[in-house]
């Protein structure tokens, strides 16, 4: 534990100093900073002149000891330019292989601009880089010491297989703006960005430990929970998440938990599933709004329980019912199985619906009947009733009330922890926490209203038997 704090106090520092220079760039710097820790890899998506050059080549130094490669690819760029030129020496002993030194097999971060103009000559090796972390040269099979390749691209892949295999190898993505804000823009304008060195480091031994710490955390089952939620809802609008995928966004969770010093994968985790899941910009608002609803209460969706309440009590005011539960017996019924003994209709019925084999008596007739034919004798004449329908929406009922009371107890749980543990985590932005904490503010009002209208529904007639 020592030691996830010392590396969190770390990467807490590396954010703040890069966040001084590179404004409007939380996430894009929070992102860099987990793609090379995780050692997954990192798509900047936008216009040229947002950074997105820089801000990969400073996060380099960030790593001690790291080399960076960079390269801008075109349509007609040849493997020799990327993986290096073939060796003289080696072809004079029939050997193909290539001089690799300052190339992409030797660096730790690489930033490779215009990714997706990639050929068909780059694509397999390139791929074959991406996963495994080696290079194919010639007859031998290179461990390259890659951390993270970021790519960079002003547009999405056009429909091809190879690129959209390429393009499922980003994990995180990220969609960068030019600066929006007016403070921020006057900032960058008189500010001075030359020379910038990130004022604390990471080793390469610090990452590799924090990997194999990271292996060994548990996940929350709400966490697990959520993930098998949110791939259900995907699905059902057609975005589709490869399985490869939700395999590595598992793992970056456990990274993203381990360095920031957590026992176990929570819930305060599951904002970086807004990076990780889009697969083009339009899909990225509709997909946070989801993923921050499911971080408070494990994301049952307050508003539509709400709904559900209201329609429930539509529906049940059109339900007829055998008997007035509120008329009195006008003499006590006794149950001849337990002795229980009953003043109104309601209480009769409902104990008979518990225990339909049981058999009553009164006072003045001690021959038992079944409960319908003990009414019968007292008088009480009942009306027409469809009883699977009844007994279909107390069904209905008790679903929405377990529903609720799931709710408040998740509510209740997070509410004491629920800040703290946000403010804790340096892999969430302050927007993203300001907004969680929101929604669990309205979901707590949300809560009450619904508590308050089942209460009224509870009131009703319809409504007293809900076991």
């Amino acid at each position: 534990m020592k030691y996830a704090m010392v590396i969190r106090e770390s990467l807490s520092a590396i954010q703040s100093s890069f966040r001084s220079i590179f404004k409007e760039r939380d996430d894009e710097i929070r992102g860099a900073l987990l793609g090379i820790v995780s050692g997954e890899h990192v798509l900047f998506l936008g216009p040229p002149g947002t950074a997105k050059t820089y801000l990969a080549h400073t996060i380099c130094k960030s790593i001690e000891g790291g080399t960076f490669y960079y390269y801008l690819l075109t349509r007609f760029t040849t493997p020799d330019e990327i993986f290096g030129p073939l060796s003289l020496k080696a072809l004079e002993q029939d050997e193909f292989r290539r001089n690799i030194e300052g190339c992409l097999p030797t660096a730790h971060i690489a930033l490779l601009d215009e990714i997706f103009k990639a050929n068909s000559s780059i694509l397999n090796s390139l791929l074959t880089i991406l996963n495994e972390r080696k290079f194919h040269n010639g007859k031998n099979i290179l461990d390259i010491p890659l951390l993270s390749v970021f790519g960079a691209s002003n547009e999405l892949p056009e429909e091809d297989e190879n690129l959209e295999a390429l393009y499922d190898r980003f994990l995180l993505r990220y969609s960068v703006d030019y600066i929006q804000d007016e403070k921020n823009f006057f900032e960058y304008l008189t500010g001075s960005s030359d020379g910038f060195t990130p004022s604390t480091t990471l080793s390469i031994q610090d990452v590799n430990a924090l990997r194999e710490e990271a292996q060994k955390l548990p996940v929350d089952p709400d966490v697990l929970n959520s993930i098998l939620a949110l791939r259900k809802e995907l699905r059902s609008v057609e975005i589709s998440i490869s399985d490869r995928r939700w395999k590595k966004i598992l793992h970056v969770l456990k990274v993203a938990a381990a360095a920031n010093g957590d026992t176990s994968v929570n819930r305060t985790m599951l904002p970086l599933l807004q990076h990780m899941l889009w697969t083009v910009p339009d899909q990225r608002e509709q997909i946070r709004k989801r993923i921050l609803d499911v971080a408070v209460s494990g994301g049952i969706n307050a508003y539509q329980l709400g709904n559900e309440v209201s329609d429930f009590d539509k529906i049940s005011r059109s339900v007829q019912y055998s008997y007035d539960p509120s008329q009195k017996l006008p003499q006590t019924v006794a149950c001849k199985n337990c002795n229980n003994r009953f003043g109104t209709v309601w209480d009769l019925v409902r104990h008979s619906e518990k225990n339909p084999s049981h058999m009553y008596y009164t006072n003045s007739n001690w021959q038992t009947y079944n409960a319908t034919d003990t009414l019968r004798s007292l008088g009480i004449k009942p009306n027409t009733i469809d009883h699977s329908k009844y007994k279909m929406l107390i069904r209905e009922y008790n679903e929405i009330l377990e529903k609720k009371n799931r709710l408040k107890q998740s509510l209740e749980t997070e509410t004491a922890d629920l800040k703290n543990n946000l403010n804790q985590n340096i892999w969430i932005s302050r927007r993203d926490v300001d907004e969680i904490l929101l929604r669990h503010e309205e979901k707590i009002k949300d809560l009450y209203a619904i508590e308050e209208k089942m209460a009224d529904i509870e009131k009703n007639i319809e409504c007293r038997y809900k076991s």
